[in-house]
């Protein structure tokens, strides 16, 4: 994924997909490969999404310091949860790349789409998410 994202942009990134699919029993959406999904999707059918996911997490990070005085990533769940709800409902009052609360869905759908997608597509690894829902795959 470096390809795609610098180091700082990969660890907004993962707090975000854990911040929206968080490990409890089953791995959050970050270990279950849905950077990797994106990585691939943005390769492919969402490369006109590549420059808006950048400008989305640096807006994130910079909101994060702005409110807490700390990279996105280095916020604790509820508090990453409670920026992106401000995101979400467009309350996010510093000035944005791109509008926030419109980009934000498509980032929770793909995360959606990584989680629960064959694991051929990058995402799902070892198809983690089908178990946890008691899918099971007939050979």
């Amino acid at each position: 994924m470096s390809a795609l994202f610098d180091e700082c942009q990969l660890r907004c990134l993962a707090a975000l997909l854990d911040t929206l699919i968080p490990p409890d029993d089953f791995p959050g959406a970050w270990d279950a490969g849905v950077g990797d999904y994106l990585q691939r999707q943005l390769q492919g059918d969402l490369a006109d999404l590549g420059s808006s996911y950048h400008d989305f997490l640096r807006c994130l990070d910079a909101a994060a310091r702005h409110l807490h005085k700390r990279d996105f990533a280095d916020l604790a769940l509820d508090a990453r949860s409670e920026l992106l709800h401000k995101v979400e409902n467009h309350q996010i009052t510093a000035s944005w790349m791109l509008e926030p609360g419109k980009f934000f869905p498509k980032i929770v759908e793909h995360c959606g789409e990584g989680y629960y997608s064959d694991p051929g597509n990058g995402g799902n690894r070892e198809g983690i998410a089908w178990q946890m829902i008691g899918f099971e795959v007939r050979g």
